[in-house]
């Protein structure tokens, strides 16, 4: 072992972290970060990166990082094994996952195959940008979705996220248009991902590497401009900060800390986009941050700022009492000083602080040390904290799977969907002639139960018809009421078999039927616009009648029990109790 990765091993086993497994001791921390790091040394010895360098270098900055958060060695351990099965051939990644279970438990082998899965999210990427319409609203916001549904687990997302963070610090070594590539990617999936997890730093670093790489003169131009900017702001807070304190001592309220941040060069260069690129507009390049004691203490201190200096009352914003989706609070307002500078302050306490900066990992560094009874109101926030941030889990989207086509379109379908359903998703003619389907390139039987991040193909065959078996299983309405339309099941009364070349001509003068009306329609009335839900089109889906939404309008729609789907204005009232009651049964829509 090199001196660089002996340095690193003491670092990570000096501190006493926590393991959370049950029935582990406490001082179990060093041994399972020194076997993780052995079994990774051996692991990755044949592997190494682009630039020639291995990647057990890699795994140690990964695991650096989460010790900087001050998370337990059960993750670290993870941090340091997330890479192992790369480049492993699918045949030996099952034998592989076997030695990390018998080594370090079914949840970590569990943890590292997840982390191995998410590069189906990543590939899908690399097929749709032959397409250049690919890079969709619907499509990157699916990518997400199946970017968590994968994961399963917060602590596969932060590795993934921590990962590509060093990833993106060596992007140098791949050619321009991966570099390109690989940062569009980061901004559109990683950096929403991140930010919903409230892992505020990671977010901000990954934005800036990104956007360094995929806009280099946009970047340095902002960069050099920038720079009188925050020099100019920084001298001006460090005047403004002990006047500060001085009227917050003198109205007897207790702070921890007054300091200020940087905006990042992304959400700089963002902001600077609405406003013509207006320095002068942007009033948080660097925003000051009060930390108090408590709760209280924080609304104590917007009052008295609003006594002492004018407030724009537009900018004032309270996310203790209304957090952002993402468990981000803090009292937000914007004031002129007396020298007529507009300031933005943020006012928070100190554990509202930890969560604005690492989101759930703030969550997890107290994770089994605390006993809430004993250390009483200093750690009341715990006992809030949402349930999956506990648990680890996550299962936001249990109930759907997030398929893909060859071209690398996604198909969201229910859980336990088939080939069949993914057919009739895709066209309502490829399901009526699917003759045969494979996933990930093998062929597979109609009735397989598809995964997420699988890609799907359906050989079609223009004889071919729908049989009854197939209502044995498969989930979709869509599915089922075409099969039922074509089977005649749908029909009450007396049946008898037909000759199949008699359903044949029946379903091809149906079709020919079925057609003609259609284009005497369109002659009519002129071309509809396709209503899309989840990106896709072709879903069964009925206009609410409360608010008659009409094309043009902002839709979305609601998943009904027959999994149709009611398309709503956003703006109905009724749409807005049924979101807030089944925030789960909610798709976005769109009309083109």
């Amino acid at each position: 072992m090199s001196n660089d990765l002996e340095k690193i091993l003491k670092q990570l086993t000096d501190k006493a972290h926590p393991v959370i497994r049950r029935g582990a001791p406490s001082n179990d921390g060093a041994k399972l970060i020194s076997t993780a790091f052995e079994f990774a040394t051996q692991a990755y010895k044949e592997k190494n990166r682009l630039s020639g360098e291995n990647y057990i270098f890699h795994a140690a900055r990964v695991a650096l990082m989460l010790d900087k958060m001050n998370l337990d060695s059960t993750t670290i351990a993870f941090g340091i094994l997330h890479d192992v099965l790369d480049d492993t051939p699918t045949s030996a990644k099952k034998i592989e996952i076997k030695e990390i279970e018998k080594k370090f438990g079914k949840e970590m082998g569990h943890l590292v195959e997840k982390t191995s899965e998410l590069s189906r999210v990543r590939y899908s990427l690399i097929i749709g940008m032959k397409d250049k319409k690919a890079f969709t609203k619907e499509k990157a916001e699916n990518l997400r979705r199946m970017f968590l549904a994968i994961s399963g687990d917060l602590r596969v997302v932060l590795i993934e996220l921590l990962s590509r963070l060093d990833g993106l610090n060596l992007l140098h070594y791949l050619p321009e248009d991966k570099q390109k590539l690989f940062s569009l990617e980061t901004l559109q999936i990683f950096v929403p991902v991140a930010n919903r997890l409230g892992l505020s730093e990671i977010r901000r670093k990954l934005e800036d590497l990104a956007f360094s790489h995929l806009f280099p003169d946009r970047f340095k131009w902002l960069k050099e401009n920038i720079k009188s900017q925050y020099e100019e702001r920084e001298k001006y807070l460090k005047k403004f900060i002990p006047r500060l304190k001085k009227i917050l001592r003198k109205e007897g309220v207790k702070i921890l800390d007054i300091n200020y941040r940087a905006k990042s060069y992304w959400s700089a260069y963002q902001k600077l986009m609405k406003h013509q690129m207006n320095f002068d507009e942007v009033h948080d390049l660097l925003a000051l941050r009060i930390i108090t004691a408590d709760v209280e203490s924080c609304y104590r201190v917007l009052g008295i700022i609003h006594k002492h200096f004018k407030p724009i009352s537009e900018e004032i914003n309270d996310y203790i009492a209304k957090p952002k989706p993402n468990g981000y609070r803090s009292l937000h307002t914007t004031i002129f000083s007396n020298e007529n500078k507009i300031t933005e302050i943020q006012i928070r306490t100190d554990e509202m602080h930890k969560e604005a900066e690492y989101g759930v990992c703030a969550h997890w560094s107290y994770k089994e040390k605390i006993d809430l009874k004993k250390e009483g109101k200093n750690f009341e926030w715990v006992e809030s904290v949402p349930e999956f941030w506990k648990t680890f889990k996550i299962d936001f989207f249990a109930n759907q799977v997030f398929t893909f086509t060859p071209r690398g379109d996604i198909v969201v379908l229910p859980k336990n969907s088939t080939p069949i359903d993914f057919a009739y998703a895709v066209h309502s003619e490829i399901g009526n002639h699917c003759e045969s389907a494979k996933i990930d390139g093998k062929i597979v039987q109609l009735d397989s139960i598809l995964k997420n991040g699988d890609v799907v193909e359906i050989s079609i065959n223009k004889n071919k018809i729908p049989s009854k078996d197939w209502m044995r299983f498969v989930r979709t309405s869509l599915a089922k009421s075409h099969i039922k339309k074509i089977t005649g099941e749908d029909k009450p009364g007396f049946r008898f078999p037909l000759p199949e070349f008699i359903r044949k001509r029946i379903t091809e003068f149906s079709e020919a039927s079925k057609k003609r009306q259609q284009e005497r329609q369109k002659a009519k009335e002129g071309t509809p616009k396709q209503i899309y839900l989840a990106g896709q089109k072709g879903m069964l889906t009925h206009i609410a009648k409360c608010c008659n939404p009409q094309p043009g309008d902002k839709v979305s729609g609601y998943l009904a029990q027959n999994r149709s789907a009611v398309l709503h204005k956003t703006s109905c009232d009724n749409f807005k109790k049924i979101a807030e009651k089944f925030p789960g049964k909610i798709v976005d829509a769109s009309w083109q």
